[in-house]
């Protein structure tokens, strides 16, 4: 809202619209532009944590059943014909690479075995890598709006204040009525960062932790099932 807007509505309208549509109407350009950018932030955060909630929901309820699976004594053939098409979770990945890289080196009539524990090591490291990855994919966007929108709204909330000052000064009137809309649309952009932000910094870092939960679960069961490759291997060396 411009300073000579925001004087002629005060003298013309001593009670100004101030619900929350009112206030985004009445703002100034720059602070609609703020508001807008804000809401469209908080919409794609909420968007980011619901799929991130069931992706980590899903990937742990596959997990879960895999290990089952796998400690259950089924043949490590049988369970690798069965994933080997299409792995669906990070742990089946892992266990198809390095099935994969195990088969290849037997069936190609390898003569020596001495760097295969190695290269499924590797194998499995560069598989966890790749998987991590896949869950960390989006993080940077509630980490960016935890960071940044609280300090976006804050500009909104400088512009709207310098409007109401211009309106004082256009009207040559202190009362509240001239002040109060631009301060309201002020604290309202600030509120929109606040929203943005505060889930977005919760989440982020809870899904962190749930990352870092997740790789050490991988990486715990790569140990465990190189060390049962590595007993094989010195079986048949």
């Amino acid at each position: 809202m411009n300073p000579a807007d925001v004087a002629q509505t005060a003298m013309a309208a001593p009670s100004a619209d101030l619900s929350l549509i009112g206030l985004f109407l009445q703002a100034h350009l720059v602070v609609k532009i703020v508001m807008a950018g804000l809401i469209i932030a908080s919409v794609w955060v909420w968007a980011i944590i619901i799929d991130k909630t069931i992706l980590f929901r899903r990937m742990k309820s596959q997990m879960d059943r895999f290990e089952a699976t796998f400690w259950s004594g089924q043949s490590l053939e049988e369970l690798y014909r069965s994933l080997s098409s299409r792995p669906n979770h990070a742990m089946a990945a892992i266990f198809v690479a390095a099935m994969r890289e195990w088969k290849r080196s037997y069936e190609g009539g390898a003569r020596s075995f001495a760097g295969l524990t190695q290269r499924l090591e590797k194998v499995m490291d560069v598989t966890i890598a790749r998987e991590v990855e896949r869950l960390e994919s989006r993080l940077l966007v509630l980490a960016t709006v935890g960071s940044a929108g609280p300090f976006i709204g804050l500009f909104g909330t400088v512009w709207g204040i310098m409007t109401s000052f211009q309106s004082i000064a256009a009207s040559k009137n202190t009362s509240l009525a001239v002040v109060a809309p631009g301060i309201a649309e002020a604290l309202f952009a600030t509120a929109i960062g606040l929203i943005a932000a505060i889930p977005a910094t919760i989440f982020y870092n809870k899904f962190v932790s749930q990352v870092n939960r997740q790789a050490a679960r991988l990486e715990g069961f790569a140990d465990e099932f190189s060390a049962i490759l590595s007993r094989q291997i010195d079986e048949r060396g």
